[in-house]
């Protein structure tokens, strides 16, 4: 760590990401938001057992864990152990973003004991919204996740075609895809149009494609799409469906709102906070399993609305966030011993 002459901390932040690659990735904003203050640097094992840095900043931790081969899984959880125990001899603190409560796909009980073993090293945990659970409560910090508006000002976008519902996003099982589209055609009416846009997991692809067939209002761009493209596809819907089975904190929902549309999501904890947050009008809840009635009854109460102000989002501005976090980082050196020069 060092000092500039205005007394401003320096510090070097390893984070347990890839580079940062000009898209709406969460890396990105996190980077471009931070102040002059930090030094980001970014994950590999060589960097992370032998490289210098003053905070190990943690996110979804099952992926640096995980392998297809169980060989190499279990490697990587031998390098998480020696890493825990580098943090640990030379005071490095390390900060969690929580981005769900638990991994979507469940690991095994090796995966679980390391995991576990990392949370206990774990000085502080940032919470992306105010109802995450954290255990203590004395680790939990609140950070909002950014808005996208910035990203996006320059990029052309169309109006809105009446009727057109979309869901994007990467595509995996616990989204609720197939339901959507299970739900979408028992809608009458040639006035409504289904748009699938995002790249399928595996298996997913084939029934979104068959489901297409079936029914040509639906229709699908089946990879990962440019930004430009996306704002492209959430600029010409009437309404976005996220229909999660689970849902805690969601990228694609922020930049739903920051493209002023309105979504329709299930009605979670942090969901009906941010629906408080935003305004009303522009995210829409529902509970249990989504219905062509919630569906239909959704469109007709989001066209009665009319207009109403951009949702709002002042309180999610990355350089504010940025800071946020700095101050996080400056808090876990004191909480781990280090003297801040």
């Amino acid at each position: 760590m060092g000092v500039m002459n205005t007394g401003t901390t320096h510090i070097t932040v390893l984070q347990s990401l890839s580079p940062p690659d000009g898209t709406t990735r969460y890396v990105n904003q996190v980077v471009e938001g931070a102040p002059d203050a930090v030094t980001m640097r970014f994950f590999t094992w060589r960097t992370a057992l032998l490289g210098r840095y003053d905070v190990l900043h943690v996110h979804w931790p099952e992926l640096l864990i995980r392998a297809p081969r169980p060989v190499k899984a279990r490697l990587r959880r031998g390098a998480l152990y020696a890493l825990l125990l580098r943090a640990r001899l030379q005071h490095i603190p390390i900060v969690r973003t929580m981005h769900n409560l638990a991994p979507h796909e469940a690991g095994a009980g090796a995966e679980t004991r390391a995991l576990d073993a990392l949370d206990a090293r774990t000085a502080l945990v940032i919470r992306l919204n105010p109802t995450t659970p954290v255990e203590p409560e004395s680790r939990a910090v609140t950070i909002l996740h950014g808005h996208y508006r910035d990203r996006f000002s320059d990029m052309p976008r169309p109006d809105s075609i009446s009727g057109r519902i979309l869901y994007f996003g990467l595509i995996r099982p616990y989204k609720g895809v197939e339901t959507l589209l299970q739900v979408f055609r028992a809608l009458p009416g040639p006035d409504l149009t289904l748009r699938v846009v995002g790249r399928p997991s595996s298996g997913l692809g084939e029934i979104i494609t068959a489901e297409t067939a079936q029914d040509a209002r639906i229709s699908s761009v089946l990879r990962f799409v440019s930004d430009e493209e996306l704002v492209v596809e959430v600029g010409g819907c009437e309404l976005v469906v996220l229909p999660y089975r689970e849902m805690h904190n969601s990228g694609v929902l922020l930049v739903t709102l920051s493209l002023d549309r309105p979504v329709l999501v299930p009605s979670t904890p942090s969901n009906r906070a941010l629906a408080d947050e935003v305004g009303p009008d522009w995210i829409y809840l529902y509970d249990g399993e989504l219905t062509p009635e919630i569906l239909r009854g959704t469109l007709e109460r989001m066209r009665a609305a009319g207009s109403r102000p951009r949702p709002r989002l002042d309180d999610r501005d990355w350089n504010t966030l940025g800071l946020q976090s700095y101050r996080t980082y400056l808090r876990a050196l004191e909480l781990a011993g280090r003297s801040i020069r």
